[in-house]
C-alpha cells in the first residue's frame, strides 16, 4: 500500500461538554464517509450507544446529535498525517490537532483516549492533562484486546459521578 497525505476531521463539541473522546486519525472507511468511526465493524458506536441503551443513529447528523445531547466531544489527536490505509503505526509527518481549543471553549472534566496511539501522541504533546486522561483498548476492529467493558465502566465513572 502507498502512503499519502490524508486530512482529519473538525471536532464535534459545544458549550455542555464533558468528557472529550480523542482517537488517533480516522480509518479509510470513516474518511469514505466524512466522519468518526465509519468502519461499521469498529465497535465505538455500539459501545457508545449501547451504555445509553440506545440504537446507532443512522446518519451522521444522528450520531453528531446523540454525542452532544450526552455532553460528549470527540475528536482526533491527529489532524493530517502521512499514512497508509488506516494503520496508526504507519501515521508520519503529524500535524497535531489544537486540543486545548476545545478544552478552553468546552467544561471538559475527563479525556478519554480511544486507543495506545492517541494517548501516546496527545499525552506526549499536551503532558499539562495527563492527570485527567485515561487511555482505553482501542474499538478498533483491528484490537483483539478490546474490552467493552472497560469503556462502559469508564463511560460510568465520567458521565455518572
Amino acid at each position: 500500500m502507498i502512503k499519502t497525505r490524508a486530512e482529519g476531521f473538525g471536532p464535534v463539541f459545544d458549550a455542555e461538554s464533558r468528557l472529550l473522546i480523542l482517537g488517533s486519525f480516522p480509518s479509510v472507511k470513516s474518511r469514505a464517509v466524512s466522519f468518526y468511526y465509519g468502519n461499521p465493524q469498529n465497535r465505538f458506536w455500539k459501545t457508545v450507544c449501547g451504555f445509553f441503551g440506545q440504537t446507532i443513529p443512522a446518519d451522521t447528523d444522528g450520531k453528531r446529535n446523540f454525542l452532544l445531547a450526552r455532553h460528549i466531544a470527540l475528536w482526533d489527536v491527529v489532524e493530517s498525517c502521512t499514512v497508509c490505509g488506516s494503520s496508526d503505526a504507519s501515521i508520519e509527518d503529524a500535524a497535531i490537532a489544537d486540543i486545548p481549543s476545545v478544552l478552553n471553549a468546552a467544561p471538559v472534566k475527563k479525556i478519554f483516549c480511544n486507543g495506545s496511539k492517541a494517548y501516546g501522541l496527545f499525552t506526549e504533546r499536551f503532558p499539562q492533562y495527563i492527570e485527567m486522561t485515561q487511555k482505553l483498548p482501542s474499538t478498533s476492529p483491528a484490537n483483539p484486546r478490546f474490552s467493552e467493558e472497560t469503556w462502559k465502566r469508564a463511560l460510568s465513572e465520567a458521565l455518572c459521578p
